[in-house]
């Protein structure tokens, strides 16, 4: 056994439910007993089984339960199961807990240090100095002052405190709710994962976490294996097993040879049924979760200890992520078992990010680092002015000394000072943004939901808002994905609707329904519909059910059929796989000779075909002339209606001599043609008008599908993906991957560049083919700005396209398993109008972001000179420390919740995109923001000069330390909230829009936190008294403060009235990162094994070092499983693997393996050499695409050869 046995051998005592399974619990086994049958593997396995329990069956029978029928529904026998062999459930993460998010957030750097500020404040103030010798330290507290008063002078620090506690749970509980929806998001995932699995004969879906020990489950390709299991019948099943053992072949499985099936790895080919012997903490992904708990707490300590002043976004989103992966097994298997190196890669994935940072993150971050070091350089420079102004005017000018029995009360006064300064920085640093991100985004994600895209990684709702293509699938996104066969070819007839039974002659017929029958999928069927009136219902794979569609329509009964060749008679399935584009069975006939049905894209199965069945129903001679003749007068014109074409062709074989099974090639050629089916998927009503929306916002949408290229055409036309008379190209992979490679095979970057801006339509494409073009638009330079490109994707073989997309769209309905987990965003109804509710979304979240910084920075720029220079000026901030908290409480917290949760409009999709390098502050913003806050100094600085004049009352300036609260102030800082008040309003648009009530009532919050803050203002500045500095006001100077707050509104209109263009001098801020910033990015992206702090050290050493190494490790690691697991196996040299492209390498096309036999030979040649702009269409349609075929080299100086061992390895470096 490998080394994965050695390293999960050992930990079995440790395991919970291990000691209970001990007794059988009335089962012929026990759970150590099949955990460690489980750890075999090939013919260990097999020996092992023969050994203890002599063959499958008597394994399905000591655990009661029966191979073809499943378990019985008695749900008092499936409790018992849970208790003996456990749950299938993994358990999560402990969230964390109210009081460990109030500590976290506590570990703000500006809040440690108001609470420092805030405790010397208080104890200073309770210091009373000896009353005699107070005259001799000079006026310091004498003045209006009683008994009363001088006791008060806690009150200021203690207020302090109190604001800093209502921040701290403001932002706790704002990360609570964050995680619990989160959780409740990923019970929602887990809930939808269903698993097919027999109960009393009938194959039913049920919930992955209600599987137990002895069900019998289904499993076909796509699927993500829920639960360890033995298979007890296969057609042609191929395992990705990557997941668990690092090797990135498919593991052919098959009962006779390597029965053993692990939870966690991919079905990439094939169907068969198993047996589940292991689930939850016992099975082999179980077990390696339980390894990894102990790390995972580690990294969580770590994790704590991280400065959060800019990290915060990261660190929320992280955990976000952290969650996403740990909770559900079912949604993230591991991605690599080598050892130790297990935890490491785990660790990794908790702390790095799912792709580079986000766009807007990165603008933030830098945006937030700028603000907070200009807040650092005024806070410091306020502090030093006052300081130097206290100590020359007392001890220079008035030269006094300094008495030991006065140092208190100037200690007072420093510490006065540094509340004052941190105060500056306080509103400098908007620790609002963090808060306004998430809940614009948790926000955005929750409404999201109700518009059918479930959000798996938060920061993908944003992208989405600067996407600038789209590539989707043809089916099920564009189309309804409810396929009809509406035409038929059969006995030299093409008819355009489904003929009457009596039109075919009684044999042909026959052959049809057995044909269709057999050679589909068993899981696929048609039910009767839900309602009366309603369509059928189609289950499973929707082209299948088109097909026994035609045979209900023709009035015969394929299930009649299946009943008399049960799935376990079926002889060999070759089932379909991208690289086939076909499906073929073999049967039995009752004489002991052979029969092969096969069905495929007709472009491909007709060059198979030998004969075909004439008009008289006899097999005639089916010639290359008569071939082109066939798909010039049948397949192109089906294609070019939109319809699937699809052929179905039979072949009898002798039973001697015994055909050889594993050459394909051989077994599937020379057939004889029974009928040409076309098959139409309509487009779905609501695609066109989202597809002018998504054009009209600036977005490129491209279609990218298997079908043959005059069909995508017609699909591509009808949903107005192209418009007759514009300048697009339509081409074939086989055709692309021309253009795109050089001589020796390798994908240039300038080839891409001269096809993608133009290519609308991608045909007869592999799955390499669409992540080489997602990846090819995104490496593109030959645009100023980067291109965010989304890629929609149903199929397990589109999971690096999705991966490697900016954003990836999984389909929720069709979708496979593999697909979803290498998705960003579920579309819940498989519709593609759902994306451009996405885009409209994540544009929502930018313009959000944005309008709560022009509300956020006027306040700032505002207070910040307030303090400052009333500070220089006067010696004391006319705004206090407490009164600038409520104002960084409004602005910060409830701004960001009243401005982040505005609702999406339309007008958002009438622009284009933002793009990656545009600024988050806009000239036009900038232009709002210094308008705004020039009429706002202005007002201030007049109120604080002139102010007691003109409301005719005492002056505010030079109070001494401890003095009452004058009126005078109170009016400057009831002015100044109620001028951010109406700004807010004016904040909602940041386009220079002149109606900024324009849709106010349709945000409920915005409205009742508006009213709600104006309602505080009133109790604070009426009853707030000492600890806010408030003195009351009567009605006169309210209404003064309301009308010049209601200023704001029409100096709005002044401003917007100012040509943008014309300020020449106006910069903008919060740029994207510069190119040098996005190489360093991507350095470290590439050297992700790399842990973040040892780079910052000597990164380049250990680069070498370290990737050494671990080749060397790979290498050896390889070979141990080469010689120990995968010696009976054969390796097919198809390499698809998700893990192959991870490392995005070069892919070289061998087409060594010809699968295909084409039409006509030189078909190739010409090809080639017809330089092909497919404007007309082409007169052979093109074979398949071998790209897949592909073999993965790492640089120049390792031989592509598949024997290397560096062949198949992660490429790592």
């Amino acid at each position: 056994m490998g080394d994965l046995g050695n390293s999960t051998v050992d930990f079995h005592p440790k395991k919970p439910g291990m000691d209970k399974g001990g007794h059988e619990g009335d089962f012929g086994v026990t759970v150590e007993e099949l955990c460690l049958l489980m750890e075999l593997r090939g013919p260990e396995a097999l020996q092992k089984i023969q050994e203890n329990y002599t063959d499958t069956e008597t394994l399905c029978h000591r655990l009661k339960t029966s191979p073809a029928d499943g378990l019985s529904d008695n749900p008092a026998d499936l409790e018992k199961r849970r208790q003996v062999f456990g749950m299938n459930f993994i358990p999560p993460k402990k969230p964390k807990t109210f009081l460990q998010l109030v500590w976290e957030a506590l570990q703000d750097v500006t809040l440690i240090i108001l609470e420092i500020a805030a405790i010397i404040s208080l104890g200073l103030s309770f210091y009373q100095p000896p009353g005699g010798e107070i005259e001799v330290c000079g006026n310091v507290s004498s003045g209006a002052e009683d008994e009363g008063e001088a006791e008060a002078g806690w009150i200021e620090g203690a207020a302090i405190l109190l604001s800093v506690l209502c921040v701290v749970l403001v932002t706790a509980f704002n990360d609570w709710s964050k995680e619990k929806q989160f959780r409740g998001l990923q019970s929602r995932i887990e809930q939808e994962q269903r698993f097919a699995v027999a109960r009393n004969g009938t194959v039913i879906q049920i919930p992955v976490a209600e599987m137990v020990v002895g069900d019998i489950a289904q499993i076909k390709y796509g699927d993500l294996l829920p639960a360890d299991g033995v298979l007890i019948q296969g057609n042609d099943l191929k395992i990705d097993e990557s997941s668990l053992t690092g090797e990135s072949d498919h593991v052919r499985k098959s009962v006779d040879k390597d029965p053993m099936l692990l939870s966690g790895t991919h079905v990439m080919e094939g169907s068969g049924k198993m047996l589940v012997t292991a689930v939850g903490v016992n099975s082999q992904t179980g077990i390696i979760f339980t390894l990894l708990g102990a790390g995972e707490l580690e990294e969580e300590k770590k994790d704590c200890k991280k400065g959060k002043q800019d990290g915060t976004l990261e660190n929320n989103q992280n955990k976000a992520k952290k969650q996403d992966e740990a909770v559900a097994m079912e949604m993230q298997p591991l991605k690599s078992a080598e050892g130790g190196e297990v935890e490491e890669k785990e660790k990794k994935k908790a702390s790095v990010p799912k792709k580079e940072k986000s766009v807007l993150q990165g603008k933030l971050t830098k945006l937030a680092v700028q603000i907070g070091k200009a807040g650092l350089v005024m806070s410091a420079i306020t502090v030093i002015i006052l300081m130097l102004y206290f100590v020359i005017e007392t001890f220079v000018i008035q030269g006094r000394v300094w008495l030991t029995e006065c140092t208190p009360i100037y200690v007072q006064y420093f510490v006065k000072f540094f509340i004052i300064g941190v105060t500056v920085l306080v509103v400098a640093v908007p620790e609002g943004l963090p808060l306004a991100v998430t809940i614009s985004l948790a926000y955005s994600v929750k409404k999201m939901m109700k518009d059918n895209n479930l959000v798996r990684h938060l920061d993908a709702c944003e992208t989405m808002g600067n996407a600038t293509a789209i590539c989707s699938d043809k089916t099920g996104t564009l189309t309804t994905n409810r396929m009809t066969v509406v035409q038929i070819y059969v006995r030299d007839q093409h008819f355009r609707d489904i003929p009457r039974p009596d039109q075919i002659n009684p044999k042909t017929l026959e052959l049809i329904t057995s044909a269709i029958a057999v050679n589909c999928a068993y899981t696929s069927k048609i039910m009767a519909a839900d309602k009366e009136g309603g369509l059928p219902k189609q289950v499973g794979n929707k082209t299948e059910c088109a097909l026994l569609g035609l045979v209900l329509g023709l009035k015969q009964d394929y299930q009649a059929v299946r009943e008399q060749i049960p799935e376990e008679k079926l002889y060999k399935v070759y089932t379909f796989n991208s690289v086939r584009k076909s499906m073929s069975t073999v049967i039995q006939m009752p004489d002991g000779s052979f029969r092969l049905y096969s069905k495929g894209a007709s472009e491909i199965l007709l060059r198979k075909c030998s004969f075909i069945l004439g008009r008289d129903d006899e097999a005639r001679a089916f010639r290359p002339r008569d071939k082109d003749e066939m798909v010039k007068k049948v397949i192109e014109p089906m294609a070019c209606d939109g319809l699937r074409t699809i052929c179905i062709a039979y072949r009898e074989l002798p039973a001697d001599p015994m055909p050889d099974w594993d050459n394909e090639t051989d077994i599937v050629s020379n057939l004889t043609c029974i009928t040409v089916v076309g098959i139409e998927d309509p487009v779905r009503p609501e695609v066109p008008e989202a597809i002018r929306k998504c054009q009209r916002a600036g977005i490129t949408v491209r279609m990218v599908t298997g079908d043959n290229i005059n069909t995508a055409r017609a699909i591509a036309a009808k949903c107005g993906i192209i418009h007759p008379g514009d300048d697009f190209l339509c081409m074939e992979g086989k055709e692309f991957n021309r253009r795109i490679r050089n001589e020796k095979g390798e994908v240039e970057q300038e080839r891409i560049d001269k096809i993608w801006p133009k290519l609308r339509v991608l045909a007869r494409s592999s799955p390499t083919d669409k992540h080489t073009l997602v990846k090819g638009i995104i490496d593109s330079t030959i645009v100023e700005q980067r291109q965010v490109v989304a890629v929609t994707g149903d199929g397990t073989n589109d999971g690096p396209a999705l991966k490697k997309a900016d954003v990836g769209f999984a389909m929720g309905i069709a979708g496979t398993d593999v697909a979803k987990e290498a998705s960003d965003i579920i579309l819940t109804d498989d519709n593609f109008s759902s994306i451009v509710k996405a885009v409209m979304w994540g544009r929502n979240v930018y313009d959000s972001i944005s309008k709560f910084l022009q509300f956020q920075l006027t306040v700032n720029v505002v207070a910040v000179i307030v303090a400052f220079t009333g500070a220089c000026i006067t010696q004391d901030s006319s705004l206090k420390a407490v009164q600038m908290l409520w104002v960084n409480l409004i602005m910060d917290t409830f701004a960001s919740l009243a401005l982040a949760t505005e609702p999406p409009n339309e007008a958002l999709l009438l622009r284009k995109p933002y793009g990656r390098n545009n600024p988050l502050i806009s000239r036009t913003m900038m232009k709002n923001i210094l308008g705004h806050a020039v009429f706002q100094l202005t007002i201030i600085f007049t109120l604080l000069f002139v102010g007691e004049k003109i409301f005719d009352i005492d002056s505010g300036r030079n109070a001494l330390l401890h003095s009452p609260p004058s009126e005078h102030y109170t009016i400057i800082f009831n002015t100044f909230v109620l001028m951010q008040l109406f700004n807010e309003i004016n904040a909602r648009k940041i386009h220079g829009e002149r109606n900024v009530f324009d849709g106010i009532f349709a945000n409920p919050i915005f409205c009742s936190i508006v009213l709600g803050t104006f309602a505080i203002q009133i109790v604070i500045v009426q009853f707030g008294g000492k600890p806010f500095s408030c003195s009351p006001l009567n009605a006169e100077q309210w209404l003064w403060c309301l009308f010049v707050g209601m200023g704001e509104l029409i100096w709005g209109q002044v401003i917007a009235s100012v040509p943008t263009h014309q300020l020449k001098c106006l910069k903008e801020a919060g740029h994207g990162m510069t190119q040098d910033e996005i190489m360093e990015e991507e350095l470290a992206e590439d050297e992700d094994e790399i842990d973040y702090a040892e780079r910052e050290l000597r990164r380049g050493q250990i680069l070498w070092f370290r990737g050494l190494n671990r080749i060397q490790t790979q290498i050896r690691v390889v070979k141990a499983f080469r010689s120990s697991l995968y010696g009976g196996i054969e390796r097919p040299e198809s390499r698809n693997s998700i893990h192959d492209f991870q490392a995005h390498p070069e892919f070289i096309i061998t087409d060594s393996v010809h699968n295909i036999p084409l039409i006509d030979e030189t078909d190739v040649d010409d090809e080639s050499e017809r330089s092909n702009h497919n404007h007309s269409l082409p007169v052979t349609l093109n074979c398949n695409n071998n790209a897949t075929e592909s073999h993965v080299y790492l640089g120049s100086s390792v031989s592509p050869c598949p024997a290397s061992p560096l062949h198949s390895l992660e490429t790592c470096l």
